[in-house]
């Protein structure tokens, strides 16, 4: 498939995917008043998709691996935050899962994505 926008990226779709799940679970009441968590976490997610919008634009496949670097941290940060949710009793356990486990599908699609980019050997990101 070729790429032509960032959008076409699949690692970028999950990646909002998983951004407003994580939206729909901390405007909840309960984690809705903790605020500094749930910016946090909101924060987090949507960097994972910022990043690899931001670095696709770069132009440079070098760059475009150190944006999808930072969404790969982005999306661990997201992993780290939930448990504290789920330990602060904002979220379910059901829950919990649902968002840990797309966060490590987004990780999974951005490795393969960073290590597709490694072995092309090209200058531009026009494929995936």
């Amino acid at each position: 498939m070729k790429i032509e926008k960032f959008e076409d990226i699949r690692a970028w779709q999950q990646a909002r995917e998983l951004a407003n799940l994580v939206y729909d679970l901390t405007e909840t009441a309960k984690s809705a008043k903790d605020y500094r968590l749930r910016d946090q976490i909101q924060g987090a997610a949507g960097s994972i998709m910022h990043n690899i919008a931001e670095g696709f634009d770069d132009g440079s496949d070098v760059e475009f691996i150190r944006f999808l670097k930072y969404s790969r941290r982005s999306s661990s940060e997201v992993q780290s935050e939930i448990y504290l949710a789920l330990d602060r009793k904002y979220i379910s356990a059901e829950d919990f899962k649902r968002v840990y486990d797309m966060a490590t599908t987004a990780k999974k699609s951005i490795n393969a994505f960073i290590a597709y980019l490694r072995k092309s050997k090209r200058g531009s990101t026009s494929t995936e």
